[in-house]
Formats: C-alpha cells, structure tokens, sequence
C-alpha cells in the first residue's frame, strides 16, 4: 500500500472514530494451516443462509462480470480484467486456479506492486461463506497466475484477486477483481452463526471491538489472549502480526482492511488495529490470520455493520 493511501485512510479513520453504532461479532473456529491456505474449506454449519435473489441470478453463470464495481464483484474495473477459462473445478481434490489480469491495452499485465510482503493476494470465498482460502500464487513470465486451491467442497465459490499495478494509468491503485466457479456435486448451503463477540481457535481468543457504520471508514481491533492471558507471541505474517478479510452475506463483496502498523520484531500482540471500511449495512465475515509457533490460525467472525 502506498504511502499516500495509508495517509489519506488514516485521516478518514480519525474523521470517524466518533460514530457509535453497535457491533456484534459471532465466532467459528478454523484449525490451523500453512501460510498459503486455510483448512476451512470443508467446515458445516447448517440450514440456509438469506439470500437476494440478484445474487443467486449472479452466481448461477460462472465466470460472468458483475457491475458492482469497487467491492470485488467485478471481473473488470478500470480497464483492468481477471480472465481465466475455468468455469468448474474439481471437488475433493487439490486444484490450480490459472487467471490472468489485463490491462487497458488489452495486454497481460506483469508488473505488481509489493503489498503486505505479496504482488497478489488470492481468496476463494464459498458463497454461504463456510469455505475460505487465502493463497498467494505465483506468476509466470507471460503474467499468467497460477493459485494452488486446496480440495473444494461441492458448490459455487467466489475467486478473487487483490493487487495493485505497479505501471500504466493504473499503477499505485488498489484493485479487487474476481469470477465465480461451480464445484460439481450435492452443495447443501448452511446459516451463518449467531452473533458473539470472541471466538477461540487453537486455544487462542480472539475479541473484535469497533464502533461501524457502512460507507465510513474506521478502526477495528482484534485481541488475541490465551489461558485468560494477552497472547505477545505472535509471529510476523505478511509484514504484520496478523491478516484481516471480510465478505458480505448474501453477495460475497469485499471489505478493505488494512492494519494500521507493521511487525516491528519478531513477537508481537496482544492488539492489532485495523483501518476497516465496509461498503454497505448487513452480515459481514471475518477472517483473522496470525501466526504463533510457526502454525497459522484462522479465526472466523460475523461482524454486523449498521
């Protein structure tokens, strides 16, 4: 993220901070993972979450661009494109996910800015949101990218890529794009969990407090505690202490969450502030990454934004 970016984000921040609206958190677990994927994609909630009907027309054609342009549920923006010719995959099994990103010029584009320690930050998003991956896939010399998608249950999930062109009319500008992919087989859809503050996860609590309103931008903090104590052993991730990505309920749009600091040794906690703006009201779920004894954990949140 440029420097000019975080500057005008954190005066948005400090413009806000004084809105009060209340905040509600629900909590699932996920078991740890590598520091490529989570191992969420398979976890059962049950029942059906609401959904517009919009979104379901939507997500029925795999692959097609939508016109919400600035909250990743477009395949195109700025004359920037994610294209890939995989409409399915395979359920049950690894797969690689090939896309590419093109520019303006109609032309691969193959120079990335460095953000968070990564040029892309890859997320597939399962759309009743019990399935998450978040990857960083390589590219090729043509610029075609390649994410390696851990075994997918059966259904339609969301891919999206989040990057920032280092070149061309778009270069320092922060871009989500994505498509959809059907996963062949019975899907059965679950409800998203009630609302609750905490979560634990491997043995560590994790606390979200933060005063939101949609179309704002503000601060969110996370605290990390284990055994009733703050938890300082969090190890650098991506440059931080720890990941933070949200989705809408309904039609998967993304949240921008930046933390507000970098890892400054090599242990950290227990807080981690986040600069937080969700484009609209509603559910929205969380997905907090940290590192501890070399093992990445992944906590999930519903946040409810007024």
């Amino acid at each position: 993220m440029s420097q000019h970016h975080r500057t005008i984000r954190h005066a948005l921040t400090a413009a806000t901070l004084t809105a009060a609206l209340g905040l509600t958190l629900t909590a699932c677990g996920s078991g740890s993972g590598s520091s490529h994927s989570s191992p969420m994609a398979g976890m059962d909630h049950g029942g059906t979450p609401s959904r517009s009907a919009s979104a379901d027309a939507m997500e029925s054609m795999p692959g097609m661009d939508t016109a919400s342009a600035g909250n990743g549920l477009a395949a195109a923006e700025d004359g920037y494109r994610m294209t890939s010719a995989r409409a399915t995959l395979p359920a049950g099994r690894a797969a690689g996910y090939r896309f590419t990103i093109t520019g303006p010029d109609g032309g691969p584009v193959t120079g990335f800015a460095v953000d968070q320690t990564e040029r892309m930050h890859f997320y597939a998003v399962r759309t009743d949101l019990t399935g998450f991956q978040h990857l960083h896939p390589a590219m090729a010399g043509d610029g075609t990218w390649t994410a390696p998608l851990a075994a997918l249950r059966p259904g339609t999930w969301r891919l999206y890529a989040s990057f920032t062109p280092d070149s061309g009319p778009g270069k320092g500008k922060d871009l989500v794009l994505s498509r959809t992919v059907k996963v062949p087989g019975t899907a059965t859809e679950a409800s998203l969990p009630p609302a609750s503050g905490s979560t634990t996860v491997d043995g560590y609590t994790v606390a979200v407090k933060g005063d939101l309103m949609a179309g704002m931008a503000h601060q969110l903090t996370a605290t990390v505690t284990r055994n009733g104590e703050p938890a300082a052993d969090l190890q650098p991730y991506l440059g931080t202490f720890a990941h933070l990505t949200a989705f809408h309920q309904g039609d998967l749009a993304f949240a921008h969450l930046h933390p507000e600091s970098s890892a400054g040794g090599d242990r950290g906690g227990p807080s981690l502030t986040f600069h937080a703006e969700f484009a609209r009201s509603g559910n929205w779920r969380l997905f907090l990454q940290f590192r501890t004894g070399g093992t990445l954990h992944t906590a999930a949140l519903t946040l409810h934004v007024g």
